[in-house]
């Protein structure tokens, strides 16, 4: 028989928590397999997993439908399915509204509220599919039908079940007696049957019972996946099949259309964005560089503002300079890092402090044409302060117009094992103690090891069914949860762009959409980030002062001499047991050797195996081997081995032809290789660019080697050139005023890795004298007092 073309218009993915048993990305090259002329993703009451299926489909070569199943308070479950830009923007608008009014992870749509997201009648410019439960009543059918006239069809949900034909029939008589049509669709919960156990799993799970407890609350067979055309020919009539074409048809929304609108920032009459960020880069400048800016300078200046302009992100740096201006004029600690320090206008603007012409480092690490994505300021804030900030913004777009990026947990090894013992029955205290004996180090293959350290057998099957269920929900996403501190601002209403949904504090919202999806539509966000050390630091100025972090004298000896005896107890970065270790091995002696110390204690470096040829050659003991001019001058720095993301990026780019974005594409492929696997490629293009221009092919292997192992733990020089200079304004304090140095760290509490009694005895072995808290003496912080002995407060 000829197989029928059909479009599958009811499908969940794992981003359905705890229901959904597939990635959207696997549903979508599944159903591509199959050979389905369309696919509907529709998560209920969210968009969570649309941008990674628009990434999958476009891969495919599939066309996605956008669409959410929607359960009303008395019970309709409706999916909607957007068919244009205006449809999109009125279902994105129904999810805020439902998931505004309940809390977080929930959602409440009383059905009269589906009038509630456009004056022109219900989610206009939506395709309903009307999925009936038991008994389904006539009235309820021509209540829809009167929302949504001409856009109604009753959904159609055969799974291979004994009562499919007098279902068939039950639904055929209500679209009579409604006057609806039918349409075919599969209540997909995973790409594959196999996935079926998972899908027990997680509805166990959901059910706060487990698979041997939930019974019917079960999924009586594994149909629920995304079924052969052939196999759909034999269950549904062919009308019902033909149907989902028809509808898919009607459906021509894509997310590239989404025109994403920055809110425009105000700037003086007379100037526009572009001027504007001209005139206060070229009033920065003038601050920078009193007697003028070195040529090269001027060089990346032009640059970077014409690429900005070309790129259209004027607002957007305006926005995150306005935000600094405002914390400063608050009296706000704040300092820019990430790649943000990689630019020579944001160095102008003060946003961040350290200068890129100094350092080498590439502007396309932050944008770049080929990125296709926008650029991504951080600033780090006090971290007591940091809620005026966000007050601030707030206010000044407005709680429509702006909310916080999300974050994606997902399973990690300990909570699948966790929850698949739990779903499988085991005794809690026996899963607690598994989990409570792995290590983060243990790798998945050691599993097996550890099951049989805690007397349970790998080999049998119950045992290797949890092995089997808890791989599989590695990775899968669990719950939501609000960025540390990316904000996205719109122009208009941001719930008309992505769904809007409350956080578990007051006053917070965060949208439906991770970074990587931000990245993959085009959003732009502000990282508005808290640092412990920046209000520890602003109080031991205030101490010592009056004095400003960049006043801070450069170079210090005694500074140095200090840091090279790991005496580094509550300094920034370099305080921990690792740190003090590396510390003397190292020996700094200048601001870069601080920037090559931050980096080096670090998972990427270590697993590229780079800390001990780069200590053998910065000791003399091992010799700095020449591979060509251009290698040895990205390498010079680091003493010929690569440290910092930005070195292989500019290996990429000298010594094997690729363009600055492609090599910030490589940079992006490190970092999600563990996850995605696609490196391959970019170390294939890297083996034949380096070979081509005569590298040697040790050397080849050894940089390709070093890539995989830097994985998603390599460091960006960037990073760690800003946070070098509090590592140096910390130590420079603690060597010359440790008494406010103790006093910052105190009356900022908690953060560090010491207890405030570990950071007083350190101070009294400094020579600081301490006074016990008094009642009758003591102020809430602890001060210094006239003798300049320090006081502790009532806080402590």
């Amino acid at each position: 028989m000829s197989l029928p073309a059909y479009a599958e218009l009811h499908c969940l993915s794992n981003f359905s928590f705890l229901r959904g048993a597939s990635h959207p990305d696997e549903l979508v090259e599944q159903a591509a397999a199959q050979g389905y002329g369309a696919l509907a993703l529709t998560d209920e009451c969210s968009l969570a997993g649309i941008v990674r299926a628009h990434q999958a489909a476009k891969a495919a070569g599939l066309k996605l439908l956008v669409g959410s199943e929607i359960r009303t308070a008395d019970g309709l479950k409706l999916v909607f399915l957007a068919k244009n830009r205006e449809g999109y923007g009125n279902l994105s608008a129904l999810i805020t509204l439902a998931r505004r009014r309940a809390e977080k992870g929930a959602y409440s749509l009383p059905r009269h509220d589906l009038n509630a997201v456009s004056p022109n009648g219900a989610v206009p410019d939506c395709l309903v599919l009307w999925v009936p439960g038991e008994n389904p009543s006539p009235e309820d059918g021509r209540w829809l039908a009167e929302r949504f006239p001409g856009r109604l069809w009753i959904a159609v949900e055969l799974h291979a079940g004994p009562d499919d034909a007098a279902q068939l029939a039950d639904l055929q008589a209500l679209g009579d007696a409604c006057n609806l049509p039918l349409v075919a669709a599969g209540d997909v919960h995973m790409h594959v049957r196999a996935r079926r156990p998972v899908q027990d799993v997680l509805t166990a799970l959901r059910l706060k019972t487990s698979v041997f407890d939930a019974g019917y609350a079960l999924f009586p067979n594994g149909e629920r996946h995304l079924r052969s055309r052939l196999r759909l020919a034999r269950l549904y009539p062919p009308e019902l099949l033909a149907e989902t074409l028809r509808i898919a048809e009607q459906c021509t929304f894509s997310l590239d259309e989404l025109r994403y609108e920055y809110p425009e920032e105000i700037v003086p009459a007379g100037h526009t964005p572009t001027s504007w960020l001209r005139h206060e880069t070229e009033a920065g400048l003038r601050r920078r560089y009193p007697q003028g800016e070195p040529a090269a300078v001027r060089q990346r200046i032009e640059h970077e503002l014409r690429l900005i302009a070309e790129l259209q992100y004027e607002a957007y740096f305006l926005t995150v300079y306005d935000i600094v201006c405002f914390a400063r004029g608050a009296g706000i600690l704040c300092q820019g890092r990430g790649s943000a320090a990689n630019s020579t206008v944001c160095f102008a603007l003060g946003v961040t402090e350290v200068d890129p012409a100094r350092s080498a480092m590439l502007f396309e690490r932050f944008v770049s044409k080929e990125r296709g994505e926008p650029p991504d300021i951080d600033v780090d804030f006090e971290h007591e302060r940091r809620a005026e900030v966000i007050a601030y913004i707030y206010e000044k777009y407005g709680r429509e117009r702006t909310a916080l990026a999300a974050a994606v947990i997902t399973y990690r090894t300990k909570g699948a094992l966790r929850d698949a013992g739990r779903a499988l029955g085991f005794d809690i205290a026996r899963i607690d103690a598994l989990t409570a004996s792995l290590a983060w180090w243990d790798k998945r293959e050691q599993l097996p090891e550890r099951f049989a350290e805690q007397g349970l057998d790998p080999a049998s099957p119950r045992v290797a069914k949890w092995l089997w269920l808890a791989e599989q929900l590695r990775g899968f996403p669990r719950h939501l949860t609000q960025h540390v501190g990316g904000f996205v601002m719109s122009r208009g209403p941001l719930a008309r762009l992505v769904p809007v949904e409350n956080t578990a504090m007051a006053e917070r919202t965060v949208i439906q959409w991770d970074k990587d999806d931000l990245d993959a539509v085009g959003l732009m966000k502000v990282d508005v980030l808290a640092l412990g050390m920046l209000s520890a630091l602003r109080r031991m100025l205030a101490m010592i002062g009056p004095l400003a972090l960049n006043e801070i004298p450069e170079g210090d000896k005694a500074t140095y001499d200090m840091l090279c005896r790991a005496d580094s107890m509550g300094v920034f970065q370099v305080e921990s047991r690792a740190q003090m270790s590396m510390l003397p091995r190292l020996k700094p002696r200048n601001y870069y050797d601080l920037v090559i110390e931050v980096s080096l204690v670090r998972p990427g470096p270590i697993q590229g195996d780079m800390v001990h040829p780069y200590l053998k050659r910065r000791q003399g003991k091992e010799r700095i081997e020449e591979i060509t001019p251009a290698i040895d001058a990205v390498l010079a720095r680091t003493c010929g081995v690569p440290i910092f993301q930005e070195q292989v990026m500019q290996l990429a780019i000298v010594a094997a032809g690729f363009t600055p974005g492609e090599a910030d594409e490589l940079r992006r492929a490190m970092a999600a290789w563990r996850r995605k696997g696609n490196l391959a490629r970019y170390q294939d293009k890297l083996r034949a660019g380096m070979a081509g221009n005569g590298v040697p092919a040790a050397f080849v292997e050894r940089i390709v080697a070093q890539i995989q192992g830097f994985g998603e733990y390599g460091f960006p020089e960037s990073h760690a050139a800003s946070f070098a200079l509090l590592v140096y304004a910390s130590a420079w304090i603690k060597r010359h005023h440790p008494a406010a140095f103790l006093c910052g760290l105190l009356n900022s509490q908690p953060m560090g890795f010491y207890s405030p009694s570990m950071l007083i005895q350190d101070a009294r072995r400094h020579g600081v004298s301490v006074l016990p808290a008094d009642v009758t003496a003591s102020d809430w912080d602890s001060r210094i007092d006239e003798g300049g002995a320090v006081r502790l407060g009532l806080r402590e």
